[in-house]
């Protein structure tokens, strides 16, 4: 996949736990945790939101795009 998730660095940035961005976030840990280690396909608008409110952040701190391989051959044929 093309897209990496940096919640990890973010929440290391800010110094917050797993534990208290779920609780401010409202979503349950083990979500948090799914989304922190990238092992989700999607991620709903709200939850981003609130999770870039908590973390005073812009989506784009947490999304990161980084083309793969499949991904340039594609663009080339």
């Amino acid at each position: 996949m093309s897209i990496i998730l940096r919640l990890d660095r973010v929440m290391a940035d800010r110094k917050m736990s797993l534990n208290e961005l779920s609780e401010r976030v409202g979503v349950s840990n083990v979500n948090l945790s799914k989304i922190k280690t990238g092992k989700i396909s999607a991620i709903r608008f709200s939850t981003l939101d609130a999770i870039c409110k908590v973390l005073d952040c812009q989506p784009g701190d947490i999304l990161e795009y980084t083309p793969s391989e499949d991904d340039e051959n594609e663009i080339m044929e």
